[in-house]
């Protein structure tokens, strides 16, 4: 049986592979590399989590591996209710905003989880890319780039 890190791990996966569109396909400009996704793929929870709020992200994982993306929704704006300076909340809910189509909140989501980030390299690495991603798909390449830059700085440090 798969433990909360490890279904944590899958909710994050899905997003991602969820996120693949249409558009996915013309990113050249800033394409992510093997080592970026492996990045991508270990942002988890900080231990400083509390219970309710994992339980509520477990609950998250489950709703979005059955495509119910509302009831996803819910449970990440409940447990940003109980912790609203958790960064990786935020980018949770960044990352599913994106997947819903809705850039505009994608990126200022994933802006506030850097806000809150702290010295997390990676977090930040990953909120970049969806600032990139988002916009990428708004038709903005120069920014799409500029935020790509510095997912590749920040992965150097």
């Amino acid at each position: 049986m798969f433990g909360i890190k490890q279904h944590l791990i899958l909710f994050i996966i899905l997003l991602l592979a969820a996120c693949t569109g249409p558009g996915e396909r013309q990113r050249s400009a800033f394409q992510v590399s093997e080592a970026d996704k492996q990045a991508e793929d270990k942002i988890l929870p900080g231990v400083q989590t509390s219970k309710p709020v994992l339980a509520l992200l477990q609950q998250a994982n489950d709703a979005a591996r059955d495509g119910k993306l509302h009831t996803a929704e819910s449970q990440l704006e409940r447990a940003l209710r109980i912790e609203p300076r958790n960064a990786v909340l935020w980018h949770y809910m960044a990352k599913l905003r994106l997947h819903q189509d809705r850039l505009g909140e994608a990126a200022g989501m994933a802006a506030k989880s850097n806000a809150l980030a702290g010295r997390n390299k990676k977090l930040q690495a990953d909120n970049w890319r969806i600032i990139a991603h988002a916009r990428h798909q708004k038709g903005d390449k120069k920014g799409a780039l500029e935020a790509q830059q510095k997912v590749e700085a920040l992965l150097k440090e």
